[in-house]
C-alpha cells in the first residue's frame, strides 16, 4: 500500500486544498492560454462560472467533499481538469468502417470535413478473428460489419490522403490487435511519418473478449504476452499512443448492469496494471497509456454517476493499492459510445432521441471523446445521411446547449452524489468477489485444488478464474434475463416496442454492402501474394514462429513480417499453430 504521498504535479486531497486550490489552478490555466476563447454565457446572456460548489467555510465542514472534491483534484470525481471543457471540449470520434479500405477512406474524409475530431476504425468479422478475406471461414462476412484489412497495403488505402501524425486514430480490435497495430505503423512509415509522434488508441482488451464479446484467438496466456510486449514497446517508442483501451462497452451491451460494467472493466484495468508491473514497468510511466471505453445507456442519471464513480475508484486504487504517485497515472481517461443495444428497429427515428440523451449523459459525466450511434444501426451499417445526423447530434450539444461551459454541473446534487456513492459501493463488492476468487487459487481452493495463483497478481488471478469458471458470463446472463423479464412484464418500457406502438413513420433506406466487395477483396489479396517478395515474407514468418516458441518481444518480428506484406491470416495462423486456440468451457 502507498503511504498516500503524491508528487507535486497534482493536488493532495480536496479537503486540504478545496476551492482555493481550484481557483489557483484555473487562474494558472487562464494565464497560460489553456482556456478556450468562447462565449461562456447562457442563451440569455448571463455569465456563468467555470464550476460551482460550496464556499471554503461550508466545504470545511461538509464531509461529502472528500469524495466529491473539485475538478482537477484527487479523487477526480468532478473531472480530470480544473478547466473542464473550457480548456478543451471532448473529441468527436465517430466509429466507422465498411466494405473495403477505399470505401471507408471516403467516409473518413467526410467525417473529418464535417468537423469530426478523430477517427475510429470498425473492422469486419474476418479481420476481428484474424482471418484473411479469402479464407473459407470468411465467406459472406467480408466488409459487412466493418472494413476488411488483410495486409499493410489495406492500411495504406484506409488512410490515403490522411496524414497519420495529424489525426488521432482509435482501432477497435482485440484478438489480432497487435498485428493490425503493426500494419498501422507500417502505413505511417510509408507516409514518411515519424512513428514516435503518433497518437491514438488500440483496444487490445482481451479480458473483455473472454467475458463478453467472445472474439479471442488464443488461450489467455499468449494474449497477455502480446499485450505486455505492446505496452513495453509503446511506452518506450511511442509515448503518446495508448496501447490498451479497457472496454466496458461490450460488457454492457451483453446485458450487464451499470455497476457490473464499471466493476468488471476497472477490474480488467487493474489486471493490466499488474501485468505491466510484473514486467518491471513503472506504473507512473505506463499507466497513463491505459484508457477506458464505456457505454452510455438510457438511465440518464445512473450513467452520469457511473462515469463519476469510475474516475474516483481508479484514482483511489491506483494510488492506495498499486502505489501510483502522479496525477497522470491516477487519471482515468475514457471514450464513450452511446448504447447500440438500446436502438430499435421499430420507429427508428426515435433512436435519434435515445442517442442524444445518452450523449448528453456522457458529456455531463466528463467523457474525453464520444461516438454517437446512427438511427439505422440496428438495421445496417449507417448510411451517409444517418452518419451525418449522428455527427450533428454531438455538434448541437457542443455548440448550442451550453453543456461545455461549466465543469460537472450536476456535482453536489443529492441524487447524483447518492447514485455515485451507491455505484461505487456495488463495484467495491464485486472487486472483493473477484479478488477472493484469485485468493482461492492461491490457497488451492475451488475445483482445481493446489492450482497456484497467477504470478502477475491477485486481481489477474481472480479474473482468469472467473473466466474459466464462467462466473462473469453467468453474472451478465442473470442481469440480462432480469431486465428482459421486467420488459416483457411491462415494468420497463421501450417506446415503439411495448408502448406507444402506433406510428406514421416509414421504413428507412439502409446501406447495403455488395457481395462484390468480398469478391474484389479476395482477388486483391491473391494478387498481392503473387506480387510480393515471397522470400522476405517467409523469412519474416519463420522469425515470428521462432520468437513465439521462445522469449522476447513479439513486436519486432511481427513488424518485419507486415512490412514484407505478410497477411493478417498468415501471421495469426502461425501463432495459432504455436499457441493453439481456445474453447470456452461449457456451462449449464
Amino acid at each position: 500500500m502507498s503511504n498516500g504521498a503524491v508528487d507535486s504535479d497534482h493536488a493532495p486531497t480536496p479537503r486540504a486544498t478545496g476551492r482555493a486550490a481550484w481557483e489557483a489552478r484555473y487562474a494558472q490555466a487562464l494565464a497560460e492560454g489553456r482556456v478556450r476563447e468562447a462565449d461562456f454565457t447562457t442563451l440569455s446572456g448571463t455569465p456563468v462560472q467555470p464550476v460551482y460548489g460550496p464556499s471554503s467555510e461550508v466545504e470545511a465542514v461538509d464531509e461529502r467533499m472528500e469524495r466529491i472534491g473539485w475538478p482537477g483534484q484527487f479523487p477526480y470525481t468532478r473531472g480530470l481538469h480544473a478547466t473542464g471543457y473550457r480548456g478543451r471540449a471532448w473529441t468527436i470520434r465517430q466509429f466507422a468502417g465498411f466494405g473495403n479500405a477505399r470505401q471507408t477512406n471516403e467516409r473518413y474524409k467526410m467525417i473529418l470535413a464535417h468537423g469530426g475530431g478523430g477517427l475510429s476504425v470498425a473492422f469486419d468479422m474476418p479481420t476481428l478473428m484474424g482471418r484473411d478475406s479469402d479464407d473459407p471461414q470468411s465467406l459472406g462476412e467480408v466488409g459487412h460489419c466493418g472494413v476488411a484489412i488483410d495486409s499493410a497495403s489495406d492500411m495504406d488505402e484506409l488512410f490515403r490522403d490522411i496524414t497519420l501524425s495529424d489525426v488521432t486514430t482509435s482501432m477497435t480490435i482485440s484478438g489480432p490487435a497487435v498485428p493490425v497495430f503493426c500494419m498501422y505503423l507500417a502505413a505511417a512509415e510509408r507516409q514518411g511519418v515519424d512513428v514516435s509522434t503518433l497518437n491514438g488508441t488500440l483496444q487490445t482488451d482481451i479480458f473483455k473478449e473472454y467475458i463478453a464479446q467472445k472474439e479471442w484467438l488464443f488461450p489467455p496466456q499468449p494474449h497477455l504476452r502480446l499485450i505486455g510486449d505492446l505496452i513495453e514497446y509503446t511506452s518506450s517508442t511511442i509515448p503518446a499512443y495508448k496501447p490498451l483501451s479497457v472496454s466496458g462497452y461490450h460488457i454492457r451491451e451483453a446485458g450487464a448492469t451499470a455497476a457490473q460494467e464499471l466493476a468488471f472493466t476497472l477490474a480488467d484495468g487493474f489486471g493490466y496494471l499488474e501485468l505491466g508491473m510484473a514486467r518491471g514497468l513503472d506504473i507512473d510511466v505506463f499507466a497513463p497509456g491505459l484508457s477506458f471505453f464505456f457505454d452510455s445507456h438510457l438511465d440518464f442519471f445512473e450513467e452520469i454517476a457511473k462515469f463519476r464513480a469510475a474516475r474516483r475508484i481508479w484514482a483511489r486504487w491506483t494510488r492506495d493499492v498499486y502505489g501510483a504517485r502522479t496525477a497522470k497515472a491516477m487519471s482515468l481517461r475514457f471514450h464513450t459510445q452511446t448504447a447500440g443495444v438500446s436502438l430499435t428497429a421499430q420507429q427508428p427515428m426515435n433512436n435519434v432521441v435515445r442517442t442524444t440523451t445518452q450523449a448528453l449523459a456522457a458529456v455531463l459525466g466528463g467523457t474525453s471523446s464520444l461516438h454517437t450511434n446512427a438511427m439505422d444501426e440496428t438495421l445496417a451499417l449507417p448510411s451517409e445521411q444517418s452518419a451525418e445526423v449522428a455527427l450533428r447530434t454531438q455538434q448541437v450539444l457542443m455548440e448550442e446547449t451550453g453543456v461545455a461551459n461549466v465543469a460537472d454541473p450536476l456535482g453536489g446534487s443529492w441524487y447524483v452524489e447518492a447514485l455515485t456513492d451507491e455505484i461505487e459501493r456495488q463495484a467495491e463488492e464485486i472487486f472483493a468477489t473477484i479478488r477472493a476468487m484469485g485468493q482461492s487459487e492461491a490457497d488451492g481452493g475451488g475445483a482445481d485444488v493446489g492450482k497456484a495463483a497467477h504470478p502477475v497478481g491477485t486481481m489477474t488471478s481472480g479474473i482468469l478464474r472467473g473466466i474459466e469458471d464462467g462466473w462473469f458470463s453467468a453474472q451478465i446472463a442473470e442481469a440480462a434475463f432480469d431486465y428482459q423479464r421486467r420488459l416483457e412484464a411491462g415494468e420497463k418500457k421501450i417506446v415503439g416496442v411495448n408502448c406507444h406502438t402506433a406510428s406514421v413513420s416509414h421504413e428507412l433506406e439502409i446501406m447495403r454492402v455488395s457481395h462484390e466487395v468480398e469478391r474484389e477483396q479476395s482477388t486483391m489479396v491473391a494478387a498481392r501474394r503473387g506480387a510480393r517478395d515471397e522470400a522476405a515474407v517467409q523469412h519474416g514468418l519463420r522469425a515470428l514462429r521462432d520468437r513465439a516458441l521462445g522469449t522476447g518481444s513479439m513486436i519486432p518480428p511481427m513488424l518485419d513480417a507486415v512490412r514484407a506484406e505478410a497477411t493478417l491470416g498468415e501471421i495469426c495462423d502461425i501463432l495459432r499453430e504455436v499457441w493453439g486456440t481456445y474453447s470456452e468451457p461449457a456451462r449449464f
